[in-house]
């Protein structure tokens, strides 16, 4: 049986792929190969939970999908296909703090699997974890700049806007978005507290090769 969660976010990522569907059938008819190979890109992520999880590499909730689901209509088909980034100054500023809290939550995620899995000798301390679950954040943030200016530099797009100002800023707020992830993180690891993100760090644990948490 689904539960409601999980009926929601099918519903509402086939209401997207229906979206995603008429947009590249407009940019087909438009000739828009850039929009179109935006929209394919954004159909294709969609189906990633499902393709992870039938691989066995990673169970990603509802919840978390639903998040997921969320940021790529706001990042992709919201801002790129119908340029909120251009209408809406704060729209690069707010997904850019958003994606820095989702991979902090990421990279704690998987410190923290590592660390209770019994079959990996592992014993890292709270604050270890919290760190690797900022620098990861981080990390990710800057390899996106990287790209932003290798296809501005090599296909002559405007992903970064304003230059120089436009990646400072970006960093500055995966950092800030990193940051409020990984204290969560820190004091979940030390009070049990935070109770939603308890309840996403437990959804992801695998019954069968991590231990219980106690």
């Amino acid at each position: 049986m689904l539960n409601n969660r999980h009926r929601i976010y099918i519903i509402l990522a086939n209401l997207f792929r229906l979206l995603l569907l008429g947009a590249i059938i407009g940019n087909v008819l438009t000739d828009n190969w850039l929009n179109l190979f935006t929209s394919l890109l954004t159909l294709a992520l969609t189906y990633l939970p499902i393709f992870l999880k039938d691989k066995n590499y990673i169970y990603i909730p509802p919840s978390f999908q639903l998040i997921i689901l969320a940021f790529i209509f706001a990042s992709l088909y919201l801002g790129e296909l119908n340029e909120y980034y251009l209408k809406f100054w704060w729209w690069d500023i707010m997904l850019h703090t958003l994606s820095g809290v989702i991979l902090g939550f990421i990279g704690f995620a998987l410190i923290y699997i590592l660390n209770k899995d019994t079959k990996v000798n592992l014993a890292l301390s709270s604050l270890f974890i919290a760190i690797f679950s900022f620098t990861f954040a981080v990390s990710v943030g800057v390899l996106w700049e990287i790209f932003e200016f290798t296809m501005d530099w090599v296909f002559g797009l405007n992903m970064q806007k304003s230059g120089l100002v436009d990646t400072m800023w970006d960093l500055i707020v995966d950092s800030l978005g990193a940051l409020f992830s990984s204290i969560m993180g820190y004091i979940y690891l030390k009070r049990r507290g935070v109770s939603y993100f308890r309840n996403l760090v437990r959804s992801l644990l695998s019954r069968d090769k991590i231990t219980k948490e106690e």
